[in-house]
């Protein structure tokens, strides 16, 4: 494998193509009226020994300098004649060490990179990286069976994928939320197995339990709060629409304190006046 990367540095050295050690450089272009190329940087994916990694050795091509326009059906597009593919996926940055990986939503996804990426591509057999590692160009991206829309027309097809379906929507919000329920159950029937059990060294763990109930997870119940909140907040912003009401509304209590304490004061005297008063 070394001497093969070797091999085919030394070759792109020789044609002029620039390439990082280490790596093989395959030229692209966007499509046959493009001059220019762009080039590809890919090797074959590997780690330090001893470190977890979550993509499969031997069968994994990491690359770089990923232009915005080759999406993930371009690359696998371009590198089907190495072989058969099991997946490919773009990242802002490659991945140092073993990650847990949540499942992607069609609906609910981080803000996409508008810059060069770099993409984990794994085939199903370890001769796919070897074949890709000798791929010729250039390889053209936009071809008349498939063309990549850019431009407007990219613009008009990102907003109109950006309006979702209602109903395919709640279907995934209703599977996401069920397989949450699902799994705060079985983390409590779990902690409720281990309660009072004592562990190796004989320690005990204790948990604090809400007594409050739970809400039901509802459309209506849901409504209920939200109507709840609305209206203490209402309440809240007309008792202190502004500043200066609240102080007004301040000095008028304190008036009728002060004037109450007046009158008391008055009756007090009136009554000793009279040796009515026997406070005792």
């Amino acid at each position: 494998m070394v001497a093969r990367r070797r091999k085919r540095a030394a070759r792109d050295a020789e044609e002029g193509i620039p390439s990082p050690p280490g790596y093989s450089a395959i030229p692209i272009k966007f499509s046959e009226k493009q001059q220019a190329s762009h080039y590809l940087y890919l090797r074959a994916h590997s780690v330090r020994e001893g470190t977890k990694s979550t993509w499969p050795q031997k069968r994994t091509l990491f690359i770089l300098n990923v232009p915005p326009y080759c999406t993930e059906e371009c690359l696998s597009r371009l590198l089907s004649p190495c072989g058969p593919i099991q997946s490919v996926e773009l990242q802002e940055k490659p991945d140092l060490a073993e990650s847990s990986k949540e499942p992607k939503s069609k609906f609910f996804h981080p803000n996409p990179v508008l810059g060069f990426q770099v993409a984990y591509v794994v085939f199903q057999k370890p001769g796919g990286v070897l074949a890709a590692l000798t791929l010729k160009g250039p390889l053209l991206v936009s071809t008349e069976s498939h063309p990549v829309k850019s431009g407007v027309h990219k613009w008009i097809s990102d907003y109109a994928d950006s309006v979702p379906d209602p109903e395919a929507l709640r279907l995934e919000v209703d599977s996401f939320m069920e397989a949450y329920d699902q799994k705060i159950a079985e983390e409590e029937a779990k902690a409720k197995e281990e309660e009072g059990v004592p562990d190796d060294e004989g320690w005990v763990k204790v948990t604090r339990r809400s007594r409050r109930p739970v809400l039901p997870r509802t459309e209506a119940a849901s409504l209920r709060v939200l109507e709840r909140e609305k209206q203490k907040r209402a309440r809240k912003e007309l008792l202190n629409f502004y500043a200066w009401q609240h102080r007004e509304t301040k000095m008028e209590h304190l008036a009728q304190l002060r004037k109450k304490f007046e009158e008391d004061k008055q009756r007090i005297e009136l009554m000793r006046a009279q040796r009515k008063f026997r406070p005792y």
